[in-house]
């Protein structure tokens, strides 16, 4: 009998601290189908990757040297759509939320909740919804991300 080989859903990590990219591996990596497959210090180095690589969800902060997160978001979606995009920062201002939305991205998480959300926030856009912060959900928000976490299809 065939040994079957188990199906992961693939993942790539973007983020110019090797700090936050290992506590988000190590986060990802207790889940069985989950699995980190590539770790980048940019948008650039992501863009080049992904001419080989298609996992199915890029988690990239927007704060980055020579292409940050918004821009590589936009990019991603016009060359690989169906790609998820959680965007993973600091920045908890309207702009930066709005600017996250309009480039496709589905899911926006803050930093600070890293630990507490990030297997939710994974969770939600795999299965096809958009995710919020729900840091940024107490203050209102949820109008600029429409379908934040509230709106899971599979809830």
């Amino acid at each position: 009998m065939d040994a079957i080989t188990p199906f992961f859903y693939e993942i790539l990590l973007v983020d110019d601290h090797a700090l936050v990219r290992q506590g988000v591996r190590r986060i990802i990596g207790e889940q069985s189908d989950l699995k980190v497959v590539g770790e980048f210090q940019d948008g650039l180095e992501l863009l080049d990757a992904l001419k080989t690589m298609q996992p199915q969800m890029v988690i990239l902060d927007i704060s980055m040297p020579c292409l940050g997160g918004i821009e590589a978001t936009r990019m991603i979606k016009a060359r690989h759509p169906g790609i998820k995009v959680l965007l993973l920062t600091l920045h908890n201002r309207r702009e930066y939320v709005d600017q996250a939305r309009l480039a496709g991205a589905e899911g926006y998480l803050l930093k600070d909740e890293l630990d507490k959300e990030l297997l939710a926030a994974i969770a939600t856009v795999r299965r096809g919804g958009t995710y919020l912060s729900s840091l940024l959900e107490d203050y209102g928000f949820t109008t600029l991300f429409p379908g934040s976490s509230t709106d899971d299809p599979a809830a």
